[in-house]
């Protein structure tokens, strides 16, 4: 069955502090959908997990850009079924993909690089449309400023523009201006669009 897997490996291991043990807590939190299988260490600083729909996939490509500490590599593909109880134990095209994706990721400015093939019609084409997306969201997401994630998640949260000001000490129009400056709305879309391509990858539908 067609599966997402997200391979992850922390930049700058050998020069900095081992930042696996906080990032398996951050993956496997609930709060971004639960995963098909959990987020395991793999192999030294490389982390992998087995997810089986978008919205958790994004959900925790964001969290992983925004830390800014990992190369993140999607695997769109089969899977030997059924899938073992540990993430390690999984075998299968899918896992490949995300070890060759995180792979080239190291390589591009964005940190993040997307593998498909076989899943549906022309997977690697799929894969690439996946890719470009993200790579435009990572841009806006990579530039963001603290003040800009503050208004971000605040409005994440459901709360209104009026609140958010409120709760920041700032007027209604610098919330916007904070907003506009951070993307908001183009990552917002960016989102969404990801979320549904590979859903569809996923599934084999495509939204009439």
């Amino acid at each position: 069955m067609p599966i997402a897997i997200l391979t992850v490996d922390q930049r700058g291991s050998r020069s900095g502090p081992d930042l696996v043990p906080e990032v398996l807590e951050a993956l496997n939190s609930p709060d971004l959908g639960t995963p098909a299988r959990a987020f395991e260490r793999t192999a030294g600083d490389e982390v992998q997990g087995v997810l089986a729909d978008g919205a958790a996939v994004v959900r925790r490509i964001e969290l992983l850009l925004r830390r800014g500490e990992w190369n993140v590599g999607l695997g769109l593909g089969d899977v030997e079924e059924p899938l073992p109880p540990s993430t390690r134990a999984g075998r299968g095209e899918a896992f490949v993909l995300a070890r060759q994706a995180v792979t080239r990721a190291k390589q591009h400015p964005s940190r993040l690089a997307v593998t498909g093939s076989g899943v549906v019609g022309d997977g690697q084409y799929r894969a690439d449309q996946i890719e470009t997306i993200a790579w435009l969201w990572a841009g806006v997401l990579t530039r963001r400023s603290v003040r800009g994630w503050e208004v971000a998640d605040l409005l994440a949260g459901g709360i209104s523009h009026a609140e958010a000001a409120h709760r920041l000490g700032i007027s209604q129009s610098a919330v916007s201006q904070r907003a506009q400056a951070a993307g908001l709305v183009e990552a917002d879309r960016a989102a969404e669009l990801l979320t549904e391509l590979i859903d569809q990858v996923l599934t084999g539908e495509e939204r009439r």
